[in-house]
């Protein structure tokens, strides 16, 4: 490539970052780093270059590449998302500047890496395992594609966050368990090999749990996997409406489940 190309190629970007170190600093304040970015520059990609070329005490929580996805979600010009997979080009405002900001509603470690206690907190708490009936047969189960298909791909979640920092009704209360626990919640009620429907539902209808929504769509906003907290979240409203038959009903084709895989 001709140093002309390799010039129109390369750009110079304005990165302003969130800096806070609370062992020093009072409050959270901006930090500008310029780089230079191409069309394939990640997000991270220029975090990685500021903390290795320029400032070393750069803080930022990252598993990227290493099998374990979701760990890099941060805030983007006001919009949670993931950070390395999203261009830097692609979030350049007229003064060819980005802002990264950590998730909100959080409490700050260190710049850009917050707490994630209260997320993970409400996740155990709608127990995300499966809950299987006694006498499971060594033949696996067979599920119908019609049930697969009504998980609605929530199995794919890969619990960045950033669903969990975008809505209102966490940043007003940390009791409410949120659209990423419910999502995961929904994913178990739905599941039929799962034993504990009447109880998981009764467990959703209490003080925090699904009523709590005030369905904003900020969760479905702010996912990377274009998963639908929201939609999750009336489902179970609907089947706490009818919990008793539905507990039933889940009983009844256990026992066909069962049959069938023996």
């Amino acid at each position: 490539m001709t140093g002309n190309r390799m010039e129109a190629s390369t750009q110079s970007a304005a990165v302003r970052i969130q800096r806070f170190d609370p062992d020093v600093d009072k409050k959270p304040y901006f930090r500008t780093y310029h780089i230079p970015v191409t069309a394939d520059t990640t997000i991270l990609d220029a975090l990685d270059a500021i903390k290795q070329h320029q400032d070393g005490s750069v803080t930022f929580r990252r598993s990227c590449r290493h099998a374990i996805c979701g760990s890099c979600a941060m805030n983007i010009n006001g919009r949670n998302t993931l950070v390395c997979n999203q261009p830097v080009r692609a979030h350049l405002d007229k003064k060819n500047q980005i802002s990264i900001r950590p998730l909100p509603y959080l409490p700050i470690i260190k710049d850009l890496v917050v707490d994630r206690s209260s997320f993970w907190e409400q996740y155990l708490k709608v127990k995300p395992w499966l809950l299987p009936p006694d006498g499971v047969p060594e033949k696996e189960y067979r599920v119908s594609p019609d049930e697969v298909a009504a998980l609605q791909n929530a199995e794919t979640c890969i619990m960045c966050g950033a669903c969990y920092s975008a809505c209102q009704v966490v940043a007003l209360n940390k009791n409410y368990l949120g659209p990423h626990a419910l999502l995961k919640a929904f994913l178990r009620v739905l599941d039929p090999r799962d034993s504990q429907p009447g109880q998981r539902l009764q467990q959703l209808d209490g003080d925090y749990g699904v009523f709590r929504c005030h369905t904003i769509f900020n969760c479905i906003d702010a996912c990377p996997k274009q998963l639908n907290p929201t939609e999750a979240i009336e489902t179970l409203r609907k089947l706490i409406q009818k919990r008793v038959t539905f507990a039933a009903a889940r009983e009844v084709r256990q026992e066909k489940l069962l049959s069938e895989s023996r």
